[in-house]
């Protein structure tokens, strides 16, 4: 997953307990995808900002997707996750799309008190994948 610089002037995502998730947040699978959390209306949404696919062609496109009418959109940028808030750091109710298997899954995460964020996708309960995603430090 991956995702693009963070625009000035950003709407914080401000979550129920008051933690702001917008900003940067790295994946740990493949070198690391980039992708920006944002607010979008009352749920949090994410969009891939870089990915080793990316930077080695930035022109990717979303080729294992499997839709076939969806395989020629441009990966950076791309929406792959829409959650709404279910609670203090807690967020569900959602999807998550992984542009690597070109599947969508029930998504939900959690904002642990080591400030990283715990993903899981499911395609149905006890199919899924965990990742936590920790947060892009500025340089």
């Amino acid at each position: 997953m991956i995702a693009a610089v963070l625009a000035a002037g950003l709407v914080a995502a401000q979550t129920p307990g008051g933690a702001d998730l917008s900003g940067l947040w790295r994946t740990p699978v493949d070198g690391g995808s980039v992708i920006r959390l944002s607010r979008c209306g009352d749920e949090i949404c994410g969009r891939i900002v870089t990915s080793p696919h990316i930077r080695a062609v930035p022109d990717q496109r979303d080729i294992r997707n499997r839709d076939p009418d969806l395989r020629d959109r441009v990966l950076r940028d791309l929406m792959v996750m829409r959650v709404r808030p279910l609670g203090p750091g807690k967020w569900g109710d959602g999807w998550v799309y992984n542009p690597e298997d070109g599947g969508t899954y029930k998504g939900e995460m959690m904002l642990r008190p080591d400030g990283a964020l715990r993903l899981t996708g499911c395609i149905v309960a006890p199919f899924c994948k965990t990742q936590t995603w920790r947060r892009v430090q500025a340089d």
